[in-house]
């Protein structure tokens, strides 16, 4: 493995206090064939309780399909699912007969509460029974819901999940949808050594698994541990990855997990160096580092050091010594990450005015330093806004609260490109004027691109594979915009819309005002007539709530499954539609005046999966 540096600066001034910023980079020192990576012990641990039912879990049965495909025939393999209760599907067994176990998940049916700790758990069993050392041993968590059975506490699960991992079980947790715990599932990352994923949609699924999967089959090196001794006259004033470390005295060892072949493993520190009296090359820290890797099919231990140096020089020498932009770049959006979290915290206690401050005023920062003449930083810059506009309305929702969390988490811990800045909770053109023509400007379109709200222009005469700076809250997939002027930035990689921008509509409808929302009808309780094989049929849940029917002894009880909601509570559901085993959507659930059970609203159909 190859490790280097690059500083902020490169030269600073004679008798005079100094920050800068330092980044390491650990990349594989070679390819590493596909037929030669180590072999995985993976259990695939997915959540069918009844708010996965439809679409999600059916994306989700077709993107563990996909990355059973993609295993070798030497990998292990099991799948766990869970709602109530716990199930092995999937004994651990190799991945040689893909179709037997392709057919076997193509089975899972949605149906129950969120045992999230039961599931998780014999995952970790099944992953157990195979672990060896040769092996990477994984556990991959998917769940679209708050944890509401079992284990429930989130430092019990954060703990357990520790212990899991000093025995060598690393767990990944994938959120899906919006009602799961993104705090506790990064949490359980974090202490667990694996990765945090948030699966915005159904149909992104796939491709987040698809992304752990390469970074499994590429992993380079393990345990990666990285200890900084800084001279008796530096200090580390700051740590800007999220890691786990441990202080001894002056110097910091940070534990960096897994080194991919696929990306680089980073780490940024600010250092203060106090003013030096002496002119030349100056140590300011050394770099000590150690991992495991497989070497000739056994696992050793590797280490290394790097000296850090740089060079002092006059002042007028620093004063013409321009700063290193790359490094300015990645540690601002480090900075930034960082931010997004103070910000959640300050919405969580209802300090919204400070939170949108917070941001703005690093909007700000960016711009004073003109790197937003970046585009990865200009992007950075419009969610910022977006965001600070939110949390001051009052707006910050549960799909751009777990935005903000992913976007931190994959910028602090990660460097993939196709992770960075994902989120496509839909902004809103219908404030626009409405024109039909776009004559006197620019045409561009709005478009989902693996998980971000990507613009691009539509006119002749522009490079149409250059990303458009558009603002975010009025990014809507699909709509197209006209645009006054396109201005291209100054390092001449993307555009900039500037002037007045306008929705592109058909024409007659170039006056249309936006409809406000029907009130909602004031819903009566359900009512159905005939049997639950008469009730309409659908395949997705929308905003409707899942009831499922189950038999208690000689009764059969409707009880709520979707998340948010007491599955102890009894419900009142008509009688002659309850089939044990089926599942229902209905239109809204309200408790009832005494506050102990619930009752169904407005219309009723049967769930089909």
């Amino acid at each position: 493995m190859k490790a280097n540096y690059s500083l902020s600066h490169s030269l600073i001034a004679i008798d005079t206090e100094t920050t800068l910023d330092l980044i390491l980079n650990f990349n594989a020192e070679e390819q590493v064939q596909a037929s030669n990576r180590r072999s995985l012990n993976l259990s695939l641990v997915i959540d069918r309780s009844g708010s996965m039912a439809g679409q999600p879990l059916r994306y989700a049965i077709e993107a563990a399909q996909k990355l059973v495909e993609s295993l070798n025939p030497d990998d292990i393999v099991s799948v766990v699912i869970y709602d109530d209760s716990a199930e092995t599907i999937l004994p651990p067994q190799k991945a040689a007969d893909k179709a037997k176990i392709s057919a076997q998940i193509n089975r899972i049916r949605a149906g129950g509460c969120t045992n999230l700790s039961g599931g998780w758990l014999m995952g970790c069993e099944c992953v157990k029974s195979q672990k060896t050392e040769e092996r990477l041993n994984r556990v991959l968590l998917l769940t679209d819901g708050k944890a509401n059975m079992g284990v429930t506490n989130p430092q019990a699960l954060t703990k357990t999940a520790k212990q899991q991992a000093e025995r060598g079980i690393i767990t990944t947790t994938l959120g899906f949808g919006t009602n799961f715990n993104e705090d506790l599932l990064i949490d359980i990352a974090d202490a667990a050594g694996g990765n945090f994923y948030f699966i915005q949609s159904p149909d992104d699924a796939v491709d987040v698994f698809r992304i752990e999967l390469e970074s499994l089959t590429s992993v380079v090196a393990e345990n990666l541990t990285v200890t900084i001794r800084p001279e008796a006259s530096v200090q580390i004033s700051e740590v800007l990855n999220k890691y786990q470390s441990t202080t001894q005295g002056k110097a910091s060892e940070i534990l960096l997990g897994d080194v991919y072949q696929i990306e680089a493993k980073q780490l940024a520190l600010q250092l203060l160096i106090p003013p030096q009296k002496n002119p030349g090359p100056l140590t300011i820290a050394t770099i000590e580092y150690q991992y495991q890797t497989t070497i000739d099919d056994n696992i050793q231990q590797v280490s290394g050091q790097v000296p850090i140096t740089i060079t002092v020089g006059s002042a007028e020498e620093a004063s013409r010594t321009k700063a290193d932009m790359s490094v300015l770049e990645q540690t601002s959006q480090l900075r930034i990450a960082r931010l997004k979290n103070e910000a959640i915290a300050m919405a969580d206690r209802g300090q919204y005015k400070e939170a949108a401050e917070v941001l703005r005023s690093q909007v700000d920062e960016l711009k004073s330093k003109l790197l937003n003449e970046i585009f990865e930083v200009a992007e950075e810059i419009a969610q910022l806004e977006y965001y600070a506009q939110r949390i001051e309305n009052r707006k910050l929702d549960s799909a751009s609260r777990k935005e903000m969390r992913d976007q931190s988490y994959q910028t602090l811990n990660r460097s993939r490109d196709d992770l960075k800045l994902r989120g496509s909770t839909a902004g809103n053109a219908d404030s626009l004027e409405a024109v039909s023509t776009t004559e006197g400007g620019v045409l561009v379109k709005c478009f989902r691109e693996g998980g971000k709200l990507r613009v691009r222009v539509i006119s002749e005469g522009y490079n149409s594979e250059f990303n458009v700076q558009f603002p975010r809250g009025i990014r809507q997939e699909g709509v197209s915009y006209v645009v006054d002027e396109m201005k291209l930035s100054a390092n001449g990689s993307f555009y900039r819309a500037t002037g007045k921008i306008r929705r592109l509509v058909e024409p007659g409808q170039e006056k249309a005002v936006t409809p406000e929302k029907a009130k909602s009808q004031k819903l009566a309780a359900v009512k159905a007539t005939g049997g639950w094989e008469d009730l309409e049929t659908v395949d997705t849940v929308g905003d409707g709530v899942v009831i499922q029917c189950i038999k208690e002894k000689s009764k059969l009880r409707a009880r709520v499954v979707s998340d948010g909601y007491n599955p102890d509570f009894n419900i009142r559901f008509p009688r002659n539609i309850r089939a044990e085993g089926v599942l229902y959507v209905v239109d809204e659930v309200r408790e009832s005046a005494d506050g102990k059970s619930y009752i169904s609203y407005g219309k009723v159909r049967r769930l089909l999966q």
